[in-house]
């Protein structure tokens, strides 16, 4: 899987895949015939090109969770040239996804009418690689070192430097595109990236160092799922309906992940499966955490919202003025699925 902060993401079935998935699709099929006549249509827009990252809703799509919810359900690509965020904020599509939490706080201050309603990244899997020869483990080993990010992605590094009280002059950015080369011929100490991005980072070798930015104090959100105030307000039972198949298809994928590639494979053919494979125990180390055990998938910290809009906002990035935490986040939809999201750690 391929991804940017803010951007980009990134195959043959085999005998036993193919069954998997053919014996899937007769439930799909099924539970589309029996959705009630004017199903409410739920299309959840993208900031980047489709894959890995939607395992979950594909598996409640393909399995017919969605259509058990009355929702006509379809995800829409996104890619460099679509603002996600402005085509949700319009009223086009219902829900959007973006890649990290500082994108709707920004809009929020903006006065954009979105809100985020659930979260599917836990913990951010934004990190620094490095290699075994010349580690870095500590923002303070960045200390005199170069490090490759890419342009979406400089404000994290100023914020990690912040948070850890190092000096930006005593740190060298470089400015790089998402794949590792510069890190392999030398051109920087450590470069940026997803930690689910198995396809680029596949070529570091099995012992490349990883640093995650959550564990250095820069708590972000992966993933977060968004609405416009108007169809909150509207249709919550849509919401509250879209995350429970979610929640469905992402448990389903975290105790059957072989079968889940298969069906994310069966959706997008030019995902390459033994990528998705290693890739997919990641992003549900992520989606699964000692608070998903408690509070159910999906669910968030109000408190972390509030940390990151305190963050930004003492970086100068809220140029429109610092938003408030019920203009960005909103707990409504989490309390109405409480009893239906999977709690699974």
């Amino acid at each position: 899987m391929t991804k940017t902060l803010f951007a980009t993401r990134r195959g043959l079935l085999k005998g036993g895949a193919a069954i998997v998935a053919g014996a899937a699709l007769p439930l799909a099929i099924g539970a589309r015939a029996r959705a009630k006549t004017g199903a409410q249509t739920v299309n959840m827009q993208l900031g980047w090109i489709t894959g890995g990252n939607q395992i979950g809703e594909v598996v409640a799509k393909r399995l017919g969770y969605f259509s058990e919810e009355n929702i006509d359900f379809a995800i829409q690509a996104g890619g460099p040239n679509i603002d996600g965020v402005a085509i949700v904020a319009s009223g086009r599509y219902e829900v959007g996804q973006v890649s990290s939490s500082p994108s709707l706080m920004l809009a929020a201050s903006q006065s954009i009418p979105i809100v985020c309603f659930a979260v599917g990244a836990q913990q951010h899997p934004y990190c620094y690689f490095s290699l075994p020869a010349a580690p870095i483990h500590t923002p303070q080993d960045m200390i005199g070192r170069k490090i490759g990010v890419q342009a979406t992605g400089q404000i994290l590094l100023t914020a990690l430097l912040r948070k850890n009280a190092i000096p930006e002059d005593k740190v060298q950015k470089v400015i790089v595109g998402s794949d590792m080369t510069p890190l392999l011929t030398g051109q920087v100490d450590a470069i940026a990236g997803w930690r689910t991005n198995t396809t680029a980072l596949k070529v570091l070798g099995p012992d490349y160092v990883t640093m995650r930015m959550w564990d250095q104090g820069v708590r972000l959100y992966g993933l977060p799922y968004y609405t416009t105030m108007d169809f909150l307000n509207a249709k919550p039972d849509a919401l509250a309906g879209f995350l429970r198949a979610a929640g469905r298809g992402w448990a389903y994928a975290k105790a059957n992940p072989e079968k889940a590639v298969d069906l994310l494979i069966q959706e997008y053919p030019n995902l390459v499966r033994a990528d998705e494979l290693a890739a997919a125990p990641i992003m549900m180390d992520v989606e699964f955490t000692e608070r998903t055990k408690t509070y159910g998938w999906g669910s968030f910290d109000p408190a972390v919202w509030q940390e990151q809009i305190d963050l930004n906002d003492a970086l100068k990035q809220f140029q429109a003025g610092k938003p408030r935490l019920d203009q960005v986040i909103t707990t409504k939809i989490l309390e109405m699925t409480e009893k239906d999201r999977p709690k699974i750690g």
